[in-house]
């Protein structure tokens, strides 16, 4: 039985937290919980899949989530116990527990049956490890999602058989597009809840089928499962006779994942390690080291590298994992890199590869999800956190909305929350960022509150609507 751990996150995946202050000190920096599974995924023949679940309140994703662990025999015999006897006390008839207490930890979520904040949870198969991200589906909830699907190499989005595609489906997969998402699956659930399911199949492929291009995914699989009963999840289901495709696992372990190593060194520096006085051995007296995680690409002794947004140049001389001194690390793992030279580097300053170094900027245009509850209007004061960096910084124009539901892109003076609008940023010192098709990880950042600390918005450099705009111009009269 495979060991799964659960975690709840509230910042993107793809931005470092701001956990962590330039200061001298001694710390060990010790694998993360993600560096565990990967190096546990290197064994496996598809390795690791970062997924995340998208879609309306009360398709189902807790309980297909909690299906995929309990099927995949990754659900610990305690875990079970306690969610049998949390589902006598509500009242559950089923043979099995309500699968969805596996997932929805937070009080707030168990006694509202919904899911609020993102659950992360590891689990594998004998083919590949998965790391899978449940998110909430209310409208509220929409930042979660983002928070979800901002690192996931693929997400499943969910549709109620009964319901079909509507608003929320459509907000979310513009959401997916916007985040590049390499893979998305659709499981069409409570399929056994509905009288003609091939019909109802046939009608929601054409449907997003027509929806996807013009959101900027590629094309969509649709999988009919029934997470209560097991349909299509793990096993193939006999009440779908007339379905020939694979199973939701089994695609989901044949889908290639993103590969981070193949980009440019990209390391965001989250802290500077140096020794206490007096608190260190003498070997170690004179020790420098900048910790983080490798965001993309590799790193190796004696690689050149940049020291943005600064611009200097030096060498890697040592790498730090764990105790134990390595010639060479790969995204996404974490690290501490020594230097040649006695540079200036400190928290929120990026290392990147010398030969393809991005250029710093003092201007961003892109793409902000506004997650706020109080409006966006051109001139408000900021701060962006990029990577591990936090600058102060005001909106300028606030340009066109995409609307989620018509897919019409139409000029906004203002953002609401949800909203998808494209904006213009002035930094108060420059960011080395990047485009977002090309790198999700120096290409995102996140909009805060300089009062409250509250996060306001997640941002994509450089992104737009030209796909919904291109579909919607040459065939105005197809509705979404």
């Amino acid at each position: 039985m495979s060991t799964v751990t659960e975690t709840h996150e509230t910042t993107t995946p793809a931005i470092d937290s701001a956990a962590g202050q330039d200061a001298d000190t001694t710390t060990t920096i010790t694998p993360s919980a993600t560096d565990v599974v990967v190096a546990q995924a290197a064994s496996r023949v598809g390795g690791l899949l970062r997924l995340a679940t998208a879609g309306s309140v009360d398709d189902g994703k807790s309980t297909l989530v909690g299906r995929l662990l309990h099927d995949t025999k990754s659900v610990l015999a305690d875990q079970l116990a306690a969610a049998h006897a949390e589902s006598r006390r509500r009242g559950w008839t089923g043979e099995l527990a309500d699968l969805a207490l596996l997932t929805d930890g937070l009080r707030a979520e168990r006694e509202q049956g919904i899911t609020i904040d993102v659950a992360y949870r590891y689990f594998a198969t004998p083919r590949r490890s998965f790391v899978l991200a449940d998110c909430p589906g209310h409208v509220q909830y929409t930042r979660n999602t983002v928070t979800g699907a901002s690192g996931a190499d693929a997400v499943i989005v969910l549709v109620d058989a009964r319901h079909g595609v509507v608003e929320q489906t459509r907000r979310h997969l513009a959401v997916l597009g916007l985040l590049r998402v390499p893979h998305v699956v659709v499981a069409l659930n409570k399929i056994d809840l509905v009288d003609d399911a091939e019909a109802v199949h046939a009608d929601v492929s054409a449907q997003l089928g027509e929806l996807a291009p013009r959101l900027g995914l590629s094309a969509l699989t649709v999988v009919p499962v029934s997470a209560l009963h097991g349909d299509n999840v793990v096993d193939r289901s006999e009440r779908t006779p007339w379905y020939s495709g694979p199973t939701l696992l089994d695609l989901l372990e044949t889908l290639p994942a993103a590969d981070e190593r193949e980009a440019g060194l990209r390391f965001p520096v989250q802290t500077v390690i140096r020794p206490q006085h007096g608190a260190v051995d003498p070997a170690h007296v004179d020790y420098r080291g900048y910790a983080g995680h490798v965001a993309s690409g590799a790193v190796a002794v004696g690689d050149e590298v940049v020291v943005l947004p600064s611009g200097s140049r030096t060498r890697v001389v040592g790498i730090d994992v764990s105790g134990r001194t390595v010639e060479r690390a790969e995204a996404p793992l974490s690290v501490t890199l020594r230097l040649a030279d006695q540079v200036d580097v400190s928290r929120g300053d990026l290392l990147a590869s010398a030969a393809d170094a991005p250029e710093v900027a003092s201007r961003i245009e892109g793409v902000l999800c506004w997650l706020a509850g109080t409006p966006l209007r051109p001139g408000a004061r900021v701060l962006v956190k990029h990577g591990t960096r936090t600058v102060p910084a005001r909106i300028g124009v606030v340009g066109e909305r995409l609307d989620v539901d018509t897919l019409d892109v139409a000029p906004a003076e203002e953002a609401t929350l949800n909203d998808l609008v494209r904006v213009d940023v002035t930094l108060a010192e420059p960011l080395p960022v990047e485009p977002y098709a090309e790198s999700r990880s120096a290409g995102s950042f996140l909009v805060i509150d300089p009062a409250s600390g509250a996060t306001l918005a997640a941002g994509f450099v450089g992104a737009g609507f030209d796909g919904a705009r291109a579909a919607t111009t040459a065939d105005p009269g197809v509705a979404a």
